[in-house]
């Protein structure tokens, strides 16, 4: 849906649209982009704009004489909301505010609510199609897995707030070299003989292994014991919130005509040859440094198509047959290699390889080591889950950016669960309930809106809560463009700890609160459980009413 229109125009356009009205008057052509950032300290005012350092040299004077000539002009129509404007530095202007600005922040949050708030439409409707996950079908998803799920679920969460439409896709590996081996591995534990090599030693194939009554047949045992894993791994991931739109068949692509017909695709691009019976990329020609990939194995070597082969006809899907306008893979750090190839399969495609963002998270390891379904070490995500909850292992997954390298010490996740960043966040959202429900005993009603003064908010604590409530639109802006859900998750903490202060510091009700301020502080909480409910959403993660 597009965001509803302002209750009033934004603070940042009346500054801007007042500092643009500054510069015509003292003769200086405004830039195309005004920018104003809020200052890291609070003593320098609400926001700041470096304006005058960047025209200085263009109005040929320095840039404080420039700023002290705008403050002038400023202090002689001064905007809404300002109270004071000063030359900071070597030519910032400063702005400081009266609290006004912020109850009108309040206003534009309850009356936008859950649904309006912080949502934006620079997506403009583009199709997106994030994969993400795609774990082999060889054993349940580990906690490393687990990591990379929450990122690319609470990824679509902010395409689809930003005015995108979203599709989430599972690629099932459910054919090839690991298939294979896991078919080997059910007949050989059936048998009981020792496990092939590179064969998964996990009990959870031992346990399929004592329910096969098939032939003994690899391909056929590693289909079916595939089939059976992946309905588990639906049931871990649906766990912890996460709802597939696709699960897509690498067997559909393989043994179709999909790679065949794809390698006549790219023979338009003139980019394909055959040497010594192998077929050939040339994709350097799309930036990949090795210069040169095998789509197809020469007869000598087995004659199969190349997984690359497989990846660029997978994507031609993506692109060309089901038209997704941008594709977003969320891959481990073991597939880095693979990105410079992939793109330039695109390209040869004749696809913009812009198109396709490939964002690679870091290996997730215990502190006991790396984690591997192979190395028999794996820790199960619904093991993990059972312990401390799906809210905390979402939290804390999301916590950091996907490219830090995180080693999980589980014995502490679960000591500390009490004490992790969603157990803080959502008591701050029961809080809010606890007070409605104190307001209800009381019979104290919230009045309407409009009937309401909002001038009593002015503690410092008040202000904070809504200074922060006022970020969430650019925080949601940047976590959307950047990729970045974590930066959700650092603003959610951030409202959760402003508010715990105000419920501290400032009374809600009571007989020595006067009926105003309980009416104004009322709908301050009000505004803090929209802002929460937001944030909590887009990291996938519940807003309890009470704990």
């Amino acid at each position: 849906m597009p965001p509803p229109t302002p209750v009033t125009p934004m603070i940042r356009d009346v500054l801007e649209a007042s500092l643009r009205s500054a510069l015509d008057s003292v003769g200086v052509q405004p830039p195309e982009t005004i920018e104003l950032e809020r200052p890291a300290r609070r003593e320098h005012g609400d926001w700041s704009t470096n304006v005058a350092l960047a025209l200085a040299k263009a109005a040929g004077t320095n840039p404080r004489e420039l700023a002290t000539r705008l403050v002038a002009a400023l202090e002689a129509d001064p905007p809404r909301h300002v109270e004071r404007v000063e030359v900071a530095g070597p030519g910032f202007v400063n702005f400081h505010l009266a609290p006004t600005w912020l109850h009108e922040v309040l206003t534009e949050v309850v009356t936008q609510g859950e649904e309006g708030y912080a949502r934006h439409d620079f997506g403009n409707g583009e199709r997106v199609q994030v994969e993400f996950v795609s774990a082999n079908p060889t054993g349940p998803i580990h906690v490393g897995n687990g990591w990379f799920a929450s990122y690319g679920d609470s990824l679509g969460r902010l395409l689809e707030r930003c005015g995108y439409e979203v599709t989430r896709e599972y690629y099932v590996n459910d054919t090839g070299g690991q298939i294979r081996r896991l078919g080997e591995s059910v007949l050989a534990r059936r048998a009981g003989r020792p496990l092939p090599e590179g064969g998964y030693p996990s009990g959870f194939v031992k346990g399929l292994a004592s329910a096969y009554d098939g032939p003994e047949d690899v391909e056929q045992a590693g289909r079916w014991a595939a089939e059976h894993i992946l309905r588990f791994i639906k049931v871990q991931l649906e766990a912890i919130n996460i709802h597939f739109d696709e699960w897509f068949s690498q067997a559909s692509i393989e043994e179709s005509e999909a790679v065949e017909e794809t390698i006549e695709e790219l023979r338009k691009s003139g980019l394909v040859w055959e040497e010594d019976g192998a077929i050939w990329l040339d994709t350097g020609a799309h930036g990949d440094p090795r210069g040169k990939r095998v789509l197809r194995k020469s007869p000598e070597q087995g004659g199969d198509y190349t997984y690359l082969a497989g990846d660029i006809a997978y994507h031609r899907n993506k692109f060309l047959i089901r038209g997704f306008d941008r594709v977003i893979n969320v891959w481990g750090a073991d597939h880095q290699g693979q990105v410079a190839s992939l793109k330039a399969g695109v390209a040869a495609l004749g696809v913009d390889k812009d198109r396709l963002e490939v964002r690679i998270g870091q290996m997730v390891s215990l502190s006991s080591g790396r984690i591997g379904k192979r190395l028999g070490n794996a820790v199960d995500l619904d093991d993990l889950v059972e312990d401390v909850g799906p809210d905390v292992m979402r939290v804390l997954s999301l916590v950091a950016s996907i490219d830090q390298a995180p080693t999980i010490d589980l014995e502490k996740v679960r000591a500390d669960s009490k004490e992790s960043p969603v157990y803080y966040v959502q008591y701050a959202h029961a809080r809010i309930h606890s007070i409605g429900k104190r307001a209800s005993e009381l019979g104290v009603t919230r009045a309407p809106l409009d009937e309401v003064d909002l001038s009593p908010l002015t503690h410092e604590r008040e202000l904070e809560v809504l200074r922060t409530l006022s970020t969430l639109p650019e925080v949601v802006e940047l976590a959307c463009v950047e990729r970045a859900p974590h930066k959700v998750t650092a603003w959610v903490r951030e409202l959760a700890d402003r508010f715990h202060s105000f419920y501290h510091d400032c009374r809600v009700l009571g007989d020595d609160v006067p009926p105003a301020t309980t009416q104004a502080r009322l709908w301050l909480v009000e505004a803090t459980r929209v802002g929460l409910a937001i944030g909590l959403d887009l990291l996938g993660v519940a807003a309890p009413e009470s704990m």
